[in-house]
């Protein structure tokens, strides 16, 4: 099993390119299953859940190549793959994300059963909500022995809300909003998701042929069409790794610019860094990051987009560990998503976790130490505090890390990182 060995107390200077964000990607490629002829896809990251996706659209008759320059043809061939609507539990156990083939199943081959979703553990993340979005649109759902089946002779347009106990839902919205393109009439989704990586799954589906009106809102307004057909589309920059580097470039003090990133997407990522003291210039499709020997302490607060993305609080955590003061964290999506805490309390940090927050007292520099990654946020956070950290960090499960960051070492090792992955 690889490791990561990061020795700490190196400034990072140099530029570095973002990919193609997982969180859209995935979606997208689960919606192929719903269009006539091939899509190329250019800017799909190379990592471990594309890869598991990958292998459950080859498993519903999907054909997929892989280019050079990253892009991908995916194409379901129409009428050949009808009696091809299961996604087995050993490949949707790998992510949550797998849930995302459910709607475009149903939609296309009028029924499916698709394995419980696993991934990160962070705490609840029911899926209720996409059943009960997929019911209201007509689907007849069974749950039992760890599948859901569904079936619809013909799915119909209705209103439908998706706000829940946790808020509005990611993935939902991506299964409703794929399942609702081809039903009959119109369908309104009230307390969509409004997250980038669901405006580019929306954009995607218009550029094939879908009708969906107000994008980037909370009320979708979707008319059905009858087919949809393939198209070359370009993901968006995945706006976690953005704000993982931009993190890595605030917490050494360092001066590193990131290409290729939409700074309208990091906007409460880079408003908390500015508060923090770090200078951040955003230029065109680029943005600067500029440490300082002066950082301020800061709470924050995770929420839906546009708010705090709960997916940063990892990151943001090891920075406000080395920013001396009183920092508050409160965690208002995955409540329970603090399992990164004892391994950051390893490296010498002064934290105490209380219900939702993490009461963080910053120290003048971390130890390093042998730690383990609980899911793939938290283990981006162990890194950051690894460059840090005085001394010899050794980091352990990094196949968390390899699920969502593209050769994460050595493109720090770019920037100036003592950093290597090495293999027991």
């Amino acid at each position: 099993m690889d490791k990561i060995v990061i020795e700490g107390c190196h400034r990072l200077e140099g530029r570095v390119r973002i990919n193609g964000a997982k969180n859209a990607a995935l979606p997208i490629m689960a919606a192929c299953i719903l269009l006539n002829g091939p899509s190329r896809i250019k800017g799909i990251p190379d990592i471990v859940d594309i890869q598991t996706q990958s292998e459950i659209l080859k498993n519903l008759g999907g054909e997929i190549k892989r280019f050079e320059d990253g892009t991908f043809e995916i194409i379901f061939r129409d009428g050949e793959n009808a009696d091809r609507f299961i996604a087995p539990y050993e490949l949707v156990k790998k992510m949550r994300a797998s849930i995302c083939v459910l709607g475009p199943l149903l939609s296309k081959r009028r029924k499916a059963k698709v394995s419980y979703p696993g991934g990160c553990v962070i705490g609840q993340r029911p899926i209720d909500l996409h059943i009960k979005g997929l019911k209201a649109l007509g689907a007849q759902i069974e749950t039992a022995e760890g599948y859901i089946t569904a079936a619809a002779d013909r799915l119909k347009g209705t209103e439908i809300s998706l706000m829940g106990q946790y808020g509005t839902t990611v993935l939902g919205t991506c299964n409703v909003m794929t399942a609702a393109v081809m039903a009959e009439g119109t369908t309104i989704i009230e307390h969509a998701a409004c997250e980038p990586e669901v405006q580019d799954l929306a954009n995607f589906l218009n550029k094939a042929g879908a009708k969906i009106a107000g994008i980037g809102e909370d009320r979708l307004i979707i008319e059905g069409v009858r087919e949809l057909n393939g198209v070359d589309y370009e993901i968006i920059p995945d706006r976690i790794e953005a704000g993982t580097f931009m993190i890595a470039g605030a917490i050494t003090k360092g001066d590193i610019t990131l290409e290729n990133v939409r700074t309208e997407h990091l906007t409460a990522v880079i408003d908390k860094l500015r508060d923090i003291g770090v200078e951040v210039v955003a230029d065109n499709n680029n943005a600067r990051i500029k440490g300082s020997s002066l950082y301020h302490n800061v709470d924050l607060t995770t929420l839906p987009y546009p708010g705090m993305p709960t997916d940063m609080q990892a990151q943001f955590m090891a920075l406000l560990c080395t920013v001396e003061g009183k920092s508050i964290i409160t965690e208002k999506v995955f409540t329970d998503r603090f399992m990164h805490v004892p391994e950051l309390i390893r490296m010498g940090a002064d934290i105490r976790i209380e219900v939702s927050s993490a009461i963080i007292r910053g120290k003048p520099f971390l130890s390093g130490a042998s730690v383990m990654v609980s899911d793939l946020r938290a283990g981006a956070g162990l890194v950051l505090a690894g460059l840090v950290a005085k001394g010899t960090t050794q980091i352990d499960r990094i196949y968390h890390l390899d699920r969502g960051y593209e050769r994460l070492e050595e493109r720090l090792s770019k920037l100036g990182a003592v950093i290597k992955r090495i293999s027991d």
